[in-house]
């Protein structure tokens, strides 16, 4: 199956997400990439696959979940490092500075994620979504200052635009004792 696009089922309700994952996989040739409880009580659920089989995959999840729906989104063309970096599979090093972007919403920073990495020469170092966050999520970013400042604005104006952005920081020169929470 050729990755190309990611699509995100984010609901209030543990029940309603397992309807929504049933529906999803039952819709489309899709991928789990994401099925599970996240902080507050909510449920994510995150496929992976070609653009047709996401977006239907989306459409009968989110006709299942109904009212429990906090949000959802269908990305394409996305980056290949934000498949890995969903899926837990990704190990950078800080390389120069460090940026961060934190988002109320898991489905909005898959997206600010993908737009910070293709605004400049920048890595994910991790993209951590929900867990132990309150339900909130967050991706963290390594390159050159410059780079990394232009990638941060880039996908904090993303949430902004939606309304989620919680906090940006770039951080030019951190102390190596600060990673020891990031990786």
């Amino acid at each position: 199956m050729k990755k190309t696009s990611i699509g995100v089922v984010e609901l209030s309700s543990v029940a309603a997400g397992y309807a929504v994952v049933d529906a999803m996989l039952k819709a489309a040739n899709v991928e789990p990439l994401v099925f599970r409880t996240i902080c507050s009580g909510k449920y994510l659920a995150m496929i992976a696959g070609d653009v047709a089989d996401v977006k239907a995959a989306v459409e009968a999840g989110a006709q299942a979940g109904q009212t429990s729906v906090i949000d959802t989104t269908v990305l394409s063309n996305l980056h290949p490092d934000i498949f890995s970096s969903v899926a837990g599979n990704q190990t950078i090093e800080l390389k120069g500075a460090l940026g961060v972007i934190e988002s109320f919403s898991t489905a909005a920073l898959v997206e600010a994620a993908d737009t910070a990495i293709k605004a400049a020469d920048v890595k994910i170092m991790e993209i951590r979504l929900a867990m132990a966050l309150g339900g909130k999520a967050f991706v963290s970013l390594t390159g050159a200052v410059a780079a990394v400042e232009a990638s941060v604005e880039a996908g904090a104006a993303v949430l902004a635009e939606r309304g989620v952005l919680v906090n940006k920081v770039v951080i030019a020169r951190p102390r190596p004792e600060l990673l020891n929470e990031i990786i």
